[in-house]
């Protein structure tokens, strides 16, 4: 599992670490680490141009001590001081008894644009607000040089903590961190700006605190989660899930869900709504109930919501049952904050972006750009675990802990029916028992995996995702 930790925690572990050691060697393991990741970049370091783009923090310190590293194995490094008078000392005398040399103003844009590579180390962990104007610049350069650009523990002027971007920000094609994943990478939008990211150990994990602020689940992970039948299981006993689903006017969300269900491990599905005659002819195996929810027979979890028009008798019928329950798609709309804090059994809301925003009452750009601020809140609102869809997904709990983060999709996931196939696959994993952040994790997890497999660079329906779940299942069971 990857987890990633506060700029406060962080902090914290790094004085504790550094007053157990001799002054400079976390930077300088620091410093290997990140030299050692732009050489494999490079492949060959010899004759290379580098660049360094360097703050007045320790990050430009890492920077200039990386450098120092490279020049000696042959680069021509090359430093632009942002704050000249307030660079790391150490570091920039380093760098120049290694043979590298300091820009002036009117050699920085040439040099940046014959760049092979350009190391960020504009601004560290502790960074607000964007870049500031002659930052922005050296960012807009370096964008647009032929080379690649590392980032030197996180882009500059993105958010640690949180993951937005509030102004000009550097776009990486490497990020290397050190320590811990800082949440600003693992989720957007920030992670956009990062590119690929390595961690570094330097020896933070015997004093960072064992409870994180992120996780991120892996496929060890969700393999040790996954329901597996016994010998003396039945369909019952592997858990029923009901679907409350479909209108006249959108059918298929029905039989996207039941399919994602079927998909998802499921003993048996229960189908109420309108789209009975087209879930038995895709599905015959699903049982389909002429009555309300309530008449549809013993299940362990409920889906409402998919495709299911303005029937607010059926969202309120479900949340009274005392089973776990996902609410989505129309269920958001229908489903009162009142009725959802008031269940005792676990209750799974899963928004999109724009769902997110009508249930906090902010636009829909509030959300996209503070997702992390978001999915918190609509947990401690609604006291109930809250799946945010997106390119990152993420799974907070009411109570607080760790959000989980996924980034197991594919861009062509983008898709009508894609999410009624999650609402199908999550409920199924809440009927075979795991807990509603579990069963949210879990199945986007699957459903990530299950639009890589079905798409394989290509456009995909709905409908090959959900076929393509037991092939993403086994793939991480393998």
């Amino acid at each position: 599992m990857r987890t990633g930790h506060s700029v406060e925690t962080v902090r914290a572990a790094e004085r504790e670490l550094m007053a157990r050691l001799p002054d400079g060697v976390l930077m300088q393991r620091a410093a290997a680490g990140l030299a050692v990741a732009c050489a494999r970049l490079l492949g060959r370091v010899y004759g290379t141009r580098v660049v360094l783009l360097v703050g007045s923090g320790d990050n430009g310190g890492d920077a200039l001590y990386a450098g120092a590293r490279l020049a000696r194995r042959g680069a021509g490094v090359a430093a632009v001081l942002l704050s000249p008078e307030r660079a790391h000392a150490g570091g920039l005398a380093a760098l120049l008894r290694a043979g590298g040399r300091v820009l002036a103003p009117g050699d920085v844009e040439p040099a940046l644009l014959r760049a092979d590579l350009v190391v960020d180390g504009i601004v560290g962990i502790g960074g607000r607000g964007g870049l500031r104007p002659d930052a922005a610049r050296l960012a807009a350069l370096a964008d647009a040089a032929p080379g690649a650009v590392v980032a030197v523990d996180l882009p500059s002027g993105v958010e640690a903590d949180s993951g937005e971007v509030r102004g000009d920000a550097v776009r990486a094609d490497l990020t290397v961190t050190f320590g811990t994943y800082k949440p600003g990478l693992l989720i957007d939008p920030a992670r956009e700006y990062a590119g690929a990211v390595h961690l570094v150990d330097i020896g933070l994990g015997d004093v960072l605190p064992e409870v994180p602020v992120l996780e991120a689940l892996q496929h060890a992970d969700v393999a040790a989660l996954l329901p597996s039948p016994g010998a003396a299981s039945d369909k019952y006993r592997r858990g029923v899930v009901g679907i409350a689903a479909g209108s006249a006017r959108y059918p298929g969300a029905a039989v996207l869900a039941v399919a994602g269900a079927l998909g998802g491990g499921a003993g048996a599905v229960r189908y109420v709504g309108f789209a009975g005659d087209a879930v038995v002819a895709r599905y015959p195996e699903t049982l389909v109930s002429d009555g309300g929810p309530r008449a549809a027979g013993r299940v362990q979890a409920w889906v409402v919501g998919p495709g299911g028009g303005d029937d607010e008798a059926v969202v309120a019928e479900v949340l009274a049952q005392d089973v776990p329950v996902l609410v989505d798609a129309d269920g958001l709309r229908l489903a009162s904050r009142e009725a959802v804090r008031g269940r005792g059994a676990p209750t799974l809301l899963t928004p999109h972006a724009g769902e997110a925003a009508a249930l906090l009452g902010v636009a829909r750009g509030e959300v996209e750009g503070a997702r992390l601020v978001a999915v918190r809140e609509l947990a401690a609102r609604y006291g109930a675990t809250v799946l945010l869809k997106g390119a990152t997904t993420l799974v907070a709990e009411a109570g607080g802990g760790a959000v989980r983060v996924n980034s197991t999709g594919t861009g062509w996931l983008a898709t009508a029916g894609s999410g009624d196939v999650l609402s199908g696959l999550a409920g199924s994993l809440m009927a075979a028992g795991l807990s509603a952040g579990d069963a949210g994790s879990v199945g986007a997890y699957l459903h990530g995996l299950a639009g890589r497999v079905a798409a394989a660079g290509a456009p995909v329906g709905a409908h090959a995702v959900a076929e393509a779940v037991p092939a993403a299942w086994r793939g991480v069971r393998g």
